[in-house]
């Protein structure tokens, strides 16, 4: 069998919510051995974020796939020797805990190097070392709403928040990708670089366009519902049956077609208010009454076979529901069986296909599942681990005052 291209590699990480987990679950697709240490009595939080999934939470069903789970509890004597004892023979150590709580518990880059030069660290938190801000608590939304997101998302009555987490992807992607970068820069240099990753700073990186648009436009991106803020027309406009059509005008060429084969008014390619992107968008008002009131004389199915006649872009605005039975994923055979604790469920493959390397999918663990396995392999025998209980303590900790 192929190996995977990770195998060999070993990820420790003190992670938490989505972050750090979604990037720990991208190394374990590609092989590689991720050892997930909890917190005792409930470990990581997103478990109980829902119980959709046949009783287990949708965060973290799909976050956490093909990891160990190891519970420990860092503020005990023996749950920290456990934990140096892992990070001893790891190439990766990740970590998303709250501001501070790393260096407090001597797990922060520059002490980790001092003992592990090649242990490659990786942090992820809020808004970054290093202002007057690191010491803040940083959720999705939170993000979302200071780098700006918010303000250009939802309708011109009302702000909205983005349907996912994506401060929280657009990190645990960085991290991830971050961590890549350094195996590979330890492996050809023999150096191993920290890895630092903030939410503020990943979203920030994707808040780019409209920050230049701002900057240098003097106005930021109005709010337009699910139309493009800066390209006309590109946005879901009401058929005839009652279902919404999305169409994307990329260029002139597209215009020119649009208005000939779609809107069948071949003239108004030349009129001076839509002649050009920018006085597309300056007149959105007039051009979406325009295509609204064409659309509104076709059922839905005859408007995007003009539109695919006419060679643009178009789409139905589909539910999740219909999503999860596209007909791309089913031809593509893009699902996969998973376990879970309990139960199995459909899981979609990693997006990224490497040739014929195929995709990890081993199971999601329940807390604390290979902590006997874990401790076994380290060399604890079975009186010590059964003098340890779930918290990491040892009975002679326990009796101490």
């Amino acid at each position: 069998m192929t190996p995977l291209p990770l195998e060999g590699i070993t990820v420790v990480s003190v992670e938490q919510a989505v972050a750090a987990p979604f990037a720990t679950r991208q190394l374990a697709d590609l092989g590689a051995r991720v050892i997930k240490v909890e917190r005792p009595g409930g470990g990581d939080f997103a478990r109980r974020y829902d119980t959709t999934v046949h009783g287990e939470a949708s965060y973290f069903v799909w976050l956490n796939r093909s990891k160990e789970s190891l519970s420990l509890d860092l503020k005990t004597e023996k749950g920290r020797e456990i934990l140096h004892r892992l990070l001893a023979d790891a190439d990766v150590f990740v970590q998303n805990l709250a501001p501070g709580a790393a260096a407090r518990l001597g797990l922060d880059a520059e002490s980790l190097a001092i003992s592990y030069p090649s242990l490659i660290c990786c942090s992820v938190s809020g808004f970054g070392s290093g202002s007057s801000w690191s010491s803040r608590k940083a959720y999705d939304l939170l993000v979302q709403c200071q780098t700006g997101l918010v303000s250009i998302t939802g309708t011109p009555d009302e702000v909205a928040k983005a349907g996912i987490s994506v401060a929280d992807i657009a990190a645990g992607m960085y991290a991830y990708s971050g961590i890549l970068t350094a195996l590979f820069t330890r492996a050809t240099t023999g150096q191993a670089h920290p890895v630092e990753v903030s939410l503020f700073d990943a979203l920030g990186e994707w808040m780019a366009q409209p920050a230049y648009y701002t900057r240098y436009g003097g106005t930021q991106p109005p709010r337009v519902g699910a139309q493009h803020a800066t390209i006309a027309p590109y946005g879901p406009f009401a058929a005839a049956d009652g279902k919404d059509v999305l169409l994307a005008i990329q260029n002139e060429r597209e215009w020119v077609s649009l208005c000939a084969t779609v809107l069948e008014q071949p003239d108004l390619a030349e009129d001076p208010r839509f002649a050009t992107g920018s006085a597309r968008v300056a007149h959105r008002t007039e051009l979406n009454a325009v295509v609204a009131a064409r659309f509104a004389t076709l059922d839905s199915d005859e408007a995007m076979k003009l539109l695919d006649r006419a060679n643009i872009a178009n789409s139905s605005v589909n539910t999740v529901d219909d999503f999860l039975n596209h007909p791309v994923l089913a031809e593509r055979d893009r699902w996969r069986d998973l376990d879970i604790p309990g139960a199995t469920v459909q899981a979609l493959l990693p997006p990224v296909q490497l040739g014929t390397i195929p995709a990890r999918m081993d199971a999601v663990p329940a807390a604390g599942q290979h902590t006997e396995a874990i401790l076994t392999a380290l060399g604890y025998d079975a009186d010590d681990i059964a003098g340890l209980r779930a918290d990491g303590t040892t009975d002679k900790e326990r009796t101490q005052p």
